[in-house]
């Protein structure tokens, strides 16, 4: 009887224990590709050619070309965080118990929109960057 009883209040503990908890949990989605403020800074310089820029950036989302057959290529790279948190706590009885739940979230997102202008070459002759965040 005595290892019976010591057997219940163990399965008695584990259940209080596992049922009266905190848990924070934390998800976050970040997008696939960083190009950054600084990879531009860096990498990019006038009479690159265009080869050159697409194996620093990737490939552009839009080409446009003018009358003179110059090519402008545009980058826009968009960086997007969410995190969630949630919270339990509970008053727990043997036989009876509560518990309430708190969820919060917060997100931002940070955009960077690079433009390259090239010759009829295909060279770099110009290239601009803006960047965004909220």
């Amino acid at each position: 009887m005595g290892s019976f009883l010591k057997l219940l209040f163990l399965s008695i503990m584990t259940l209080f224990v596992t049922a009266c908890r905190t848990a924070n949990d934390s998800a976050k989605s970040v997008s696939v590709e960083r190009v950054t403020v600084g990879t531009v800074q860096r990498f990019i310089r006038n009479g690159m050619t265009s080869a050159e820029v697409v194996g620093v950036l990737g490939s552009p989302n839009m080409v446009t070309k003018n009358a003179e057959g110059d090519e402008t290529w545009v980058y826009d790279k968009v960086h997007s965080e969410y995190e969630t948190t949630r919270s339990e706590s509970g008053i727990c009885l043997i036989l009876f118990g509560g518990s309430r739940a708190k969820a919060s979230g917060s997100s931002s997102e940070r955009t960077l929109t690079i433009v390259v202008h090239f010759d009829k070459n295909s060279k770099v002759i110009d290239f601009s960057y803006r960047t965004t965040s909220f």
